[in-house]
């Protein structure tokens, strides 16, 4: 039987917010099976639970936000990815702000800090979400268009396309394709880090936004080139960064895909339309479990590789 996954024991980090600059405190805990992944805001007088799913999604400006009786919590995306680059289906995530930190800017901290508590398989089957037919949204016409797209498939794979038309990023791989069941997420994917332009990031800073932000946890780049002395993790991390958010927001379904999706110059927002049109179709979905780990798809029976 495929089994469901937390954590074996609890797990601390600190860091600053990307977005609010606060100072804030985030504790990995163990969920009992069917728990799910819950955000649960303990500097709230009444600490407030926010468990995850395609409609506790709330705002997609910049991040994923997710809400629940009046509290929020923002950028939840990349922890969200290493959760699910690691098989991780039952976890509470106490936070003491309203926004996940960003440590490095890539989720690569987060899976140290979850492999690092270990990870424990429980005596509950893992329900998974099977995609029966394609689903696609769209937005924009021409030069300004924008899709996403969920196919059946016996596993979870996943291809990016960007378009930037920046030099830095023209001059790096533009188009990545990640099977979860034959390569490496902690190797791959995880370490990629979020990007941002000199002159987004002062906009955004005279508008209360990217207070937290910085070379030691984001690629900056000014009208050229890359401005990070150390340059690039990957050849192609631009969409490496994006393949990761897209698993990070895929995930907040609430369980794991069995799915190939492919997008060009998709986001947040493009992302939780596209659980939500999924959802929204019942004949397009089913939920499926394996008795037998031979019938799984390849790379879930185990959990993910260590470094």
């Amino acid at each position: 039987m495929i089994k469901q996954r937390t954590l074996k024991s609890l797990t601390r980090a600190v860091g600053v917010g990307l977005h609010s600059g606060q100072r804030v405190e985030l504790t990995l805990r163990p969920a009992q099976p069917d728990t799910g992944i819950v955000f649960r805001r303990v500097d709230l007088a009444e600490p407030v639970d926010i468990p995850i799913s395609a409609q506790a999604v709330t705002d997609t400006r910049l991040a994923s936000t997710i809400s629940a009786g009046g509290a929020k919590v923002h950028t939840v995306e990349h922890l969200m990815s290493a959760c699910s680059g690691l098989g991780l289906d039952n976890l509470y995530v106490d936070i003491s702000a309203e926004e996940v930190p960003i440590l490095d800017g890539s989720a690569a901290s987060f899976v140290f800090l979850l492999q690092s508590a270990g990870i424990e398989l429980q005596n509950a089957p893992r329900r998974f979400l099977r995609v029966l037919k394609p689903i696609e949204v769209r937005e924009g016409e021409g030069a300004l268009s924008k899709w996403a797209r969920l196919e059946p498939h016996h596993g979870f794979k996943l291809s990016f396309e960007i378009d930037f038309q920046h030099p830095a990023v023209d001059s790096t791989g533009q188009r990545v394709e990640f099977d979860l069941g034959t390569g490496s997420y902690t190797r791959d994917i995880a370490r990629a880090r979020t990007f941002g332009f000199t002159k987004d990031v002062e906009m955004m800073r005279a508008n209360g936004l990217a207070l937290g932000g910085g070379l030691d946890n984001a690629i900056v780049m000014d009208d050229y080139k890359v401005l990070n002395a150390e340059g690039l993790r990957y050849d192609d991390e631009f969409v490496k960064h994006k393949i990761l958010d897209a698993m990070g927001d895929l995930y907040l379904i609430g369980k794991p895909l069995l799915a190939a999706y492919s997008a060009f110059r998709s986001g947040h927002a493009l992302n939780n339309r596209l659980l939500r049109e999924l959802l929204a179709q019942r004949d397009a979905w089913d939920i499926v479990t394996f008795d037998d780990d031979a019938a799984a798809p390849r790379g879930f029976a185990l959990p993910s590789r260590a470094w």
